[in-house]
Order: C-alpha cells, then sequence, then structure tokens
C-alpha cells in the first residue's frame, strides 16, 4: 500500500466505501447518467466471465444503460447473443457492429467523404457503440467482456470519480494487478515487458522532448482496457482501430483535455482471458506488440522534432532491451518475495522476440507512417448531424426484425 500520487491524480484502494459510492451514484444518475459500453466477439458468450459481469452488473441501479459493440458473422449469432443478454435487467442495446445494417450507414457516410470502410476490429466497433453510447450519457464507462474478476464495485470506482460534481474529472482509467491468484503467476507481459521499457527507452531517447510521453508514463497500467470518460471527452478523441488503442487513447486524451482532469483509480487484482504469443507478428500476442509500436512510433513522430530513422530504431531496440532485461530482475525478486511461480528464462524469451518485432513494427511504419485513427465523432456530426440516430435506427431495426 503506498500514497505515492503521479503527475496525474491516483486514486488508491485505501478504505473504498462502494455502498456509499453507489449510492451517490444512483442519486447522481438522475441528472449525469452513466452508460456502460462493452466490445465483444460472439464468442465471448461461450465463457464463464461473460455470465459473471452480467450478474454483477445486474446489482447496479445507477447504470442507465448497457450498449454491447457485438462482432457476429450471421444473423444466428446476433439473435443467440440478444437472448443471452435477456438476463441483464439494465436497459440494453445490442449492437451488430458487422451487421448489413450498421454497415450501410458506414458505407452511406462515403458520400460525404468521410470514408471508415478500411478500417475493422475493437477500435471501430466501440467507435461505433461510443456514438450511440453518448445519445444517453453524461458519462461512458468501458471495459472487456472477458474479466474473471469482475465485479459491481468496478463500475463505481471508474464512474464516481466522472460523475461526482466535487471531482468532475473528465477521464478516469484503470489499473491492478495482474496476478492469477489460483495459480500464483504474473501476467500482463505485453505491458511489463514490452510498454513499459519502451516507453522508458523512447522518452529518454527524445531527451523528455514530448510532453505526450511524461503523460503515459503517469500512468501505472498503460494497456488497461477499463476507463470512463464525459460523453463530451468521447465525442473529440479520435480512435484507434487496432491493438494500439489503449496508447492511441491516452494521447488523445492528453491533446483534448487538461492533466488536472486525468485521473486513476486502483481495481484491485484483475485476470482475463490470456492471448497466446502467435506464430507471426499478424496473431496473438506478436500483433498487439507489433501495433502498439506503430502507435509509439506515430507519437515520437508527432509531437517531437525527433527523426524516426533505421539507425533510429536499432538504437531503441538495443535500449530496449537492456531496459526490460534490468525490469525482468526486478520481476523476480518480487515474485520470489510474493511466493509467486516465475520464470526468468521464459521472460528473457519473451523480450527477445519483442525485440524482433519492433524492429519488423519500425521498418513497416517508415515504409508506410500512415494514420490508423478514425475521425472523432465531433467532426462525423459535423459532416453527418443525425449519424448517431441513423445507427441507433438500425440497432433497433435488427432487433424488431429478430422478434
Amino acid at each position: 500500500m503506498d500514497f505515492y500520487q503521479e503527475k496525474i491524480t491516483t486514486i488508491h484502494n485505501f478504505y473504498s466505501d462502494t455502498e456509499r459510492i453507489s449510492q451517490h451514484l444512483h442519486d447522481l444518475s438522475f441528472i449525469r447518467p452513466a452508460v456502460v459500453v462493452i466490445p465483444m466477439l460472439y464468442q465471448e458468450i461461450e465463457n464463464p466471465p461473460l455470465t459473471h459481469i452480467i450478474n454483477e452488473l445486474n446489482k447496479c441501479a445507477y447504470i442507465k444503460k448497457v450498449v454491447v459493440a457485438l462482432a457476429a458473422d450471421d444473423q444466428e449469432q446476433y439473435r443467440t447473443t440478444v437472448e443471452f443478454f435477456n438476463r441483464l435487467e439494465l436497459d440494453n442495446m445490442i449492437v451488430w457492429c458487422n451487421g448489413p445494417r450498421i454497415s450501410n450507414v458506414i458505407n452511406e457516410m462515403k458520400d460525404n467523404e468521410l470514408d471508415i470502410t478500411a478500417f475493422s476490429g475493437k477500435g471501430k466497433d466501440a467507435w461505433i457503440a461510443i456514438g450511440i453510447a453518448s445519445l444517453y450519457a453524461y458519462a461512458i464507462v468501458l471495459h472487456d467482456a472477458d474479466i474473471v474478476t469482475y465485479n459491481k464495485d468496478f463500475p463505481a470506482k471508474m464512474l464516481y470519480p466522472i460523475m461526482n460534481p466535487q471531482l468532475n474529472f473528465y477521464f478516469n482509467k484503470g489499473y491492478y494487478a495482474r496476478i492469477k491468484l489460483d495459480e500464483k503467476t504474473m501476467h500482463g507481459r505485453v505491458y511489463r515487458l514490452f510498454v513499459r521499457p519502451l516507453l522508458d527507452t523512447l522518452a529518454k531517447d527524445v531527451e523528455y522532448e514530448s510532453e505526450t510521453l511524461e503523460f503515459l508514463q503517469a500512468f501505472r497500467y498503460t494497456l488497461s482496457g477499463e476507463f470512463a470518460f464525459t460523453r463530451d471527452l468521447a465525442l473529440n478523441i479520435r480512435v484507434p482501430s487496432d491493438w494500439g488503442l489503449e496508447v492511441g487513447l491516452l494521447a488523445e486524451i492528453y491533446r483534448n483535455t487538461t492533466m488536472k482532469k486525468v485521473c486513476q483509480t486502483d481495481l484491485g487484482f484483475y485476470d482475463h482471458k490470456h492471448k497466446e504469443m502467435g506464430s507471426s507478428p499478424s496473431e496473438g500476442l506478436g500483433k498487439m506488440v507489433n501495433d502498439i509500436m506503430v502507435t509509439f512510433l506515430r507519437i515520437v513522430n508527432e509531437t517531437t522534432s525527433t527523426n524516426v530513422s533505421d539507425t533510429f530504431l536499432r538504437g531503441v531496440q538495443v535500449k530496449y532491451r537492456r531496459s526490460a532485461q534490468d525490469l525482468i530482475r526486478q520481476y523476480n525478486a518480487d515474485a520470489i518475495c510474493n511466493g509467486l511461480h516465475y520464470s526468468r528464462h521464459l521472460e528473457e524469451k519473451y523480450v527477445d522476440l519483442f525485440a524482433d518485432i519492433l524492429m519488423g513494427a519500425g521498418d513497416h511504419y517508415l515504409e508506410n507512417p500512415s494514420d490508423e485513427l478514425l475521425p472523432d465523432w465531433e467532426r462525423a456530426l459535423s459532416a453527418i448531424p443525425d449519424l448517431r440516430e441513423r445507427l441507433r435506427d438500425a440497432v433497433n431495426a435488427d432487433l424488431n426484425e429478430i422478434k
């Protein structure tokens, strides 16, 4: 337990009276309604965590609506998902993000010179759902559908700094210990072994010329997918479409608000579905590392005068590897003192793999430093003022068709 405050406000878990918080949120919800957004693949309904999440959400009477951003292959999968969520007692909408009706609205956007058809995946689905959610919300909280350790306190802790008028934060990001308690193992390798040492390396190499990198360093778990923000902020940020979502989102938060309106909250222990490494940089953890690296290079290009070149990348690779190896020694000591199972050899292997992917991603970025961000919603609404309503109507039409 510590009292340490970062450059952004850190809300520790000293003594969380969540019953008091939940009651206050219920009172506030009449003037500051809250919406939960859950991006998910159809396959998630087969996993126990989602049923548990629904049971816990049923205890959150202060939530006005749950918007599920679904990726499904066909109408039967969509129908099954709608039926699955019938057990959710809160008002909810299942948004079939890659369904024909939503796709038609997205295709029609091209007539207004707003083409997002090349984007796909979680980022695009979240963008669609956030737009719809903003019709109903003052505050929006987004989290994944595979959280094993989820409980009713998660959304309460995320929303309270946003909804409480005495605090009025615009953005709150969750952080946690990625420990699997039953197996006594340490997880979160992409953050621990890639993002943390790479971020430290980049910040040193650009000599803290980038305030955005300093901002990113203030977060205790840069890759956490649990965050909450106000509707106004949500409408003004550009969302990355790939696995660089969490890092790119933070860079957008820095561009669009002041640091004193940003906080992070301790969510305790956290466990979710673990992704395999994959056999190439186009799948598994390799794909995550690749996309995150590209996002970091874009941030360096946009916020510093550093020349991102092959020489720069090779220097970063060497320094990254050294920084990661130093952290492995520290993680090992932490694991031993806490009785956790920890393999330094396996962790070193991951660092070697990540270092190779780092260079491959860098080479790809130099060949094609393209922008992977979706437009912010304010721009979209300036082009198509009723776009959110058209997406909402498509959702309702999908639902009416299967009733």
